[in-house]
């Protein structure tokens, strides 16, 4: 096997700290995420109507779609090292590659539009 087509389908040390980064970051939110819907909610669950009222604050939503940013991105970019272990050749890497960004932009896309339409339900609430 040729050294430089090996090196090509490596994970990079940048893709590889933004992974780790991520990973972190969602310990960071998850803390949050529960603290607020498990610890402080009124018997440990908020209801449907108390999710729409927290999403009427913008940072509720920012905080929200940054926690589902970071496990999009950690669980890709893992799935990704995964497929690497399995010595794929560079052009299968590339349609991966293609079909993971595809995916991570189409579940992030769903994921901010479905924040924006709960909070769009106050009026129904």
């Amino acid at each position: 096997m040729n050294n430089s087509s090996t090196n090509k389908n490596q994970e990079n040390a940048l893709l590889w700290f933004i992974k780790v980064l991520a990973g972190g970051l969602i310990l960071v939110f998850l803390v949050i995420h529960f603290i607020v819907n498990h610890l402080v909610a009124p018997g440990g669950l908020l209801t449907f109507q108390d999710v729409v009222k927290y999403y009427q604050n913008p940072g509720v939503l920012v905080m929200e779609g940054f926690f589902l940013t970071f496990v999009l991105v950690h669980a890709l970019l893992g799935l990704r090292s995964i497929l690497l272990d399995l010595h794929p050749s560079e052009s299968l890497m590339k349609i991966a590659n293609i079909g993971l960004i595809i995916l991570g932009v189409a579940t992030l896309a769903y994921g901010i539009w479905l924040l924006i339409a709960v909070r769009s339900m106050a009026a129904i609430a």
